[in-house]
């Protein structure tokens, strides 16, 4: 049978299933965090159910890790699952967050998925809190509505870079490898060296050459590293 590529999981996680994903990529929940969750996966996930249920909590959790943690988002893929699977108001949310980071050419795309009038983050009120107290800076002349003071932005809500990299294995790899399919791949094969070329492309949603070329690379350059590492540890 071909290899069919995956662009999604197959079914939405549960409220209590996304909340621990989040906590697992380093959003600040009181949860048990998931170990190492798909990155892209969790962060579409949580804006649809953030801006359906107009949860401002997560939204703003949402934004503040963005705001830290851009960089190492596998940008493409991002992309593609909130244009295939998104909501008009999922558009707008993503669409806004990457005009915020506009310095980062990657999100060039997103930055240009919705194309209507400007929504309110805000189900009532927007009007009165936005003469009251302006927009918030980070979305100010975007699709987005948004009051100032409306997204609690706190360093401590979020996980910084360096402990993240220490619990999630595929997002050390992106530091060191770019934010990238192969990075994904080089990771999973690290936990799950048995996994076939096809397998290995199904769970982190990469092409079956990538996984391929991947899994005769680490084939190479995994024992050679294994070694390398156990003679650090017994010189």
């Amino acid at each position: 049978m071909a290899f069919s590529r995956e662009l999604a999981p197959e079914q939405v996680p549960g409220h209590d299933a996304l909340t621990s994903a989040m906590a697992g990529i380093g959003m600040g929940f009181a949860a048990s965090a998931t170990p190492e969750p798909n990155i892209e996966d969790t962060l579409f996930f949580a804006s649809s159910e953030a801006v359906e249920r107009s949860d401002l909590r997560v939204i703003a959790m949402l934004v503040s890790w963005f705001g830290v943690h851009h960089e190492w988002v596998h940008a493409d893929r991002l992309t593609k699952l909130v244009s295939t699977r998104g909501s008009e108001r999922s558009w707008a949310l993503w669409t806004a967050i990457a005009r915020w980071q506009g310095s980062d050419r990657r999100y060039a795309r997103l930055a240009a998925r919705y194309r209507g009038p400007r929504l309110d983050l805000l189900a009532a009120g927007s009007g009165f809190q936005i003469r009251r107290h302006g927009e918030d800076p980070r979305f100010e002349g975007s699709c987005l509505r948004v009051p100032a003071n409306l997204l609690r932005d706190r360093p401590g809500d979020v996980v910084l870079p360096g402990q993240l990299a220490t619990q999630h294995r595929t997002y050390r790899y992106r530091i060191m490898m770019g934010a990238s399919y192969r990075a994904d791949c080089w990771a999973l094969l690290e936990s799950e060296p048995s996994l076939s070329a096809a397998e290995l492309a199904r769970r982190t949603y990469a092409a079956f050459a990538t996984a391929w070329h991947v899994k005769r690379d680490f084939s190479i350059a995994g024992p050679l590293a294994r070694h390398r590492s156990r003679r650090a540890v017994n010189p």
